[in-house]
């Protein structure tokens, strides 16, 4: 079983929709998905309503702090925001780093059709970015 942490700011956006897209994308591999936040910001409600537009639904998810994870030996460890690569611990097993940094679409300003549409478009950012990762881990040890 493999083990992957996503990994951002406030677990609210980007690693819940990452998480979310892992799970459903990666549901018959043999893989547990976790996402956390060095801080905590709760489930962004817009990113729940995104996913529930393509059909997966994260409406479940928590929002987690990355200490709650420390017993877990992790295989990979995705960071999706730049803040989060800087201030990752040390994770004292064998897991590997990955770093994609996406744009936060809760900073998304405009009318409430054009911030739909800014997490419209991160969502599909990350999305390829998940099937991609997913891909690379099939060949990995």
């Amino acid at each position: 079983m493999k083990k992957i942490l996503v990994l951002c700011t406030g677990n609210s956006c980007r690693s819940q929709l990452a998480e979310g897209f892992l799970r459903h994308f990666g549901n018959k591999k043999d893989i547990q998905v976790y996402s956390a936040g060095i801080e905590t910001h709760g489930l962004n409600p817009m990113a729940v309503q995104t996913m529930e537009e393509i059909g997966i639904d994260i409406s479940g998810h928590t929002s987690n702090h990355l200490d709650e994870y420390a017993d877990i030996d992790f295989d990979f460890v995705i960071t999706v925001c730049d803040n989060a690569k800087e201030s990752c611990p040390y994770f004292p097993t064998k897991a590997q780093k990955f770093h994609q940094n996406f744009p936060d679409p809760a900073k998304a300003k405009g009318t409430e059709e054009e911030v739909k549409n800014e997490f419209r478009k991160v969502r599909e950012l990350i999305k390829v970015y998940a099937l991609d990762f997913l891909k690379k881990i099939e060949t990995h040890p």
